[in-house]
């Protein structure tokens, strides 16, 4: 390789070799993933204008963006600037500055190539789509797209107009506003991505022949673009609308709402629609509901440094195949593990397994995948996979005794080593594992029901337990993609504790009258993904009542509650509790109207986030951001507020 004379930079490398190719590299210092900071953005102008220089007297025939780092391209600008950079006296000007310097990548004379494995996200995705050339790698670990909205704002250095001329409107403001992320393939399939390629090994081929052979990758066709014409896109943006209005109110997340605005009067330009960006992303970057998922998004990504390192997990044992053992099981064969799941006989497993197959058809894009994901998760009604296990995860109904007679015979069966976990959502450990000869080694691992779509793990400590077993818990959790929060051994823990008081509220007010209706509509206009009489048909009235009754909260007998449970009417999974339920979702009655429904909502909401401020007393977790994280995670309290301890001391809960 030439070196030729370059500034010195700190992010990048860049060498010329003597096909007077050059060859970028972005290599963020002392971090796992690549990030577009305000000195990278810097460093990158002033490469940039050697470029110029350079294709100019004929000595650089093109560049060839690559990544140094292992976990892929570039992760996105660096979220630890946001709250700095939302200053408005300094955000304009750089994200102008950013606009100058895309905008002179695409001018320049001599082709630009990405060459793009794993994470290749906002702020690095819209770096790519400056460039005249996309290549991926095409595989599993690739995800390209625009998470943002994620955080309340919507791409800013120009995402939003190069990917409309890309992709066209409809699939690039589809992105845009789900931040959905793409495998490589279905990028390719949008125009996002020229070219895949099946290894890393391949990419610098490739991208070195796009760049001698001079490629440019070609815009939406004509019959993607006119849905941006004219009443099309008036028709466009409405639909857009109507579908975020299904799942985000405006006043709770306005960036998809000025997404869709921005499309509205810009969309049939890309090059005005990227310039509109700034106006809009400003306002949006200081908000609180921007401000706030910054806090998420960082308490989420601090859960992961929880785990203790060097540990592997291969084999998982599920004792109780009903409603949580089994899709525990389902979901762990579903992220990779062996796992045999044990009850009393075939007739109480085969439904889980059933239930499992659904999970894995809906999960995974091909039936050898599928017929995989089955091999790994087996019928064990003898419980011969105890002593193979690097897990062992009881669920079964919450009875003490159960529970104990069920470790008892399992302590002396299990590998040295190996996690012994109990999902009880109420009982404390203690009182489990004091007829074990190794207390310590019993775990609480707190799953929450839909497993599937629920992140929370509760990792659940007892007076017994080490730093160690603890660490191997988190770990775990970890392995098969949940967040884990560590939370001490106390009545219903973290979530079952703060979610009673409000649920259980709720349910008193219907049994004095008030419309269910009413209430669940308050709650979600408070910001709550569901209403608490929804919520409690979810979990199961009986699972409610055992709870409740557990952390002292008796059900009245008599009451409509107490006279559902003894019908077997316990929700959802019985077809009818508070409501009926057809084909998996509440018939609802009519609303009745009131003049201030959010305020309602946190009327309702009060006793979760006073509930909440007792735990955090108590030393049930360790600080404010834990408990804010894990409620969010656990109860789905509205990430727009940063969780109940955050909306209390903003004055909003």
């Amino acid at each position: 390789m030439i070196q030729p004379q370059m500034p010195q930079t700190t992010n990048w490398r860049f060498e010329l070799d003597v096909e007077k190719l050059g060859w970028l590299t972005i290599d963020t210092p002392g971090a796992s993933v690549n990030t577009l900071s305000r000195l990278a953005i810097e460093e990158l102008e002033t490469l940039v204008s050697r470029f110029e220089i350079l294709a100019q007297s004929g000595d650089l025939v093109g560049v060839i963006l690559l990544s140094g780092k292992d976990s892929g391209f570039i992760a996105g600008a660096d979220i630890s600037e946001f709250d700095a950079m939302s200053d408005f006296s300094v955000l304009p000007g750089a994200l102008q500055r950013t606009h100058a310097l895309f905008s002179r990548i695409e001018a320049l004379k001599i082709p630009m190539v990405a060459g793009i494995h794993g994470f290749c996200l906002g702020g690095g995705l819209e770096l790519a789509l400056a460039c005249h050339y996309r290549v991926a790698v095409n595989n599993d670990k690739t995800r390209i797209g625009f998470p943002e909205v994620n955080l309340g704002i919507f791409p800013g250095f120009g995402g939003t107009g190069r990917s409309i001329r890309q992709a066209g409107p409809i699939d690039a403001m589809g992105i845009m506003l789900t931040g959905r992320m793409l495998r490589a393939r279905a990028a390719r399939g949008l125009n996002l991505v020229d070219r895949l390629v099946r290894h890393r090994d391949n990419l610098r081929w490739e991208a070195r022949k796009a760049v001698l052979q001079q490629h440019r990758s070609s815009q939406a066709p004509w019959f993607k673009k006119i849905m941006a014409v004219g009443l099309l896109r008036e028709y466009a943006a409405n639909k857009m609308r109507e579908q975020v209005r299904k799942k985000a109110r405006r006043e709770h997340y306005p960036a998809p709402y000025g997404l869709i605005e921005l499309f509205e009067k810009h969309g049939n330009n890309w090059q005005a629609m990227s310039h509109g960006e700034i106006e809009r992303f400003v306002p949006l970057m200081g908000s609180d509901t921007a401000t706030n998922l910054r806090k998420v998004f960082f308490a989420s990504e601090a859960l992961k440094k929880q785990g203790a390192k060097g540990v592997k997990f291969a084999r998982v044992h599920v004792i109780g195949a009903g409603v949580m053992g089994g899709d525990i099981a389902a979901w762990c064969a579903l992220r990779g593990m062996s796992v045999t799941l044990q009850d009393l006989d075939m007739a109480r497993i085969q439904p889980a397994l059933d239930r499992g197959k659904k999970l894995f058809k809906k999960r995974l894009k091909k039936k050898r995948e599928v017929d995989a994901a089955m091999l790994r998760l087996q019928a064990d009604p003898e419980g011969k996979g105890v002593s193979r296990a690097d897990v062992v995860i009881e669920a079964v109904v919450e009875n003490l005794a159960v529970k104990q007679a069920i470790f008892g015979g399992l302590e002396d069966r299990l590998k040295p080593g190996a996690i012994l976990a109990t999902n009880t959502s109420s009982i404390e450990l203690e009182r489990i594992a004091e007829k074990l000869k190794q207390p310590e080694r019993l775990i609480g691992l707190h799953f929450f029901n839909p497993v599937a779509q629920l992140p929370l793990v509760e990792v659940i400590r007892s007076s017994f337990n080490t730093d160690a077993e603890i660490g191997k818990g988190a770990a775990f959790a970890l392995a098969i993609g949940k967040s884990p929060v560590v939370v001490k051994s106390a009545p219903g823990f973290l979530v079952n504790r703060v979610l009673m008081p409000y649920m259980l509220g709720a349910v008193e007010r219907v049994e004095r009258g008030e419309s269910k209706e009413l209430l669940d509509a308050a709650a979600v206009a408070f910001g709550m993904p569901m209403g608490p009489i929804e919520l409690m048909d979810t979990v199961g009235l009986d699972v409610g009542k055992s709870v409740a009754t557990e952390l002292g909260h008796a059900v009245p007998e008599g009451s409509n509650f107490d006279t559902l449970v003894k019908a077997n009417k316990l929700g959802r999974k019985s077809g009818e509790g508070f409501y009926k339920w057809v084909d998996g979702k509440p018939v609802k009655g009519e609303t009745p109207s009131h003049a201030d429904l959010a305020g309602l909502g946190r009327e309702l909401v009060k006793p979760l986030v006073d509930m909440t401020e007792v735990v955090l007393v108590e030393g049930v977790v360790a600080n404010a951001g834990l408990a804010d994280i894990g409620v969010i995670l656990g109860t789905g309290f509205a990430p727009f507020l940063g969780g109940p301890l955050q909306a209390r001391h903003d004055g909003k809960a």
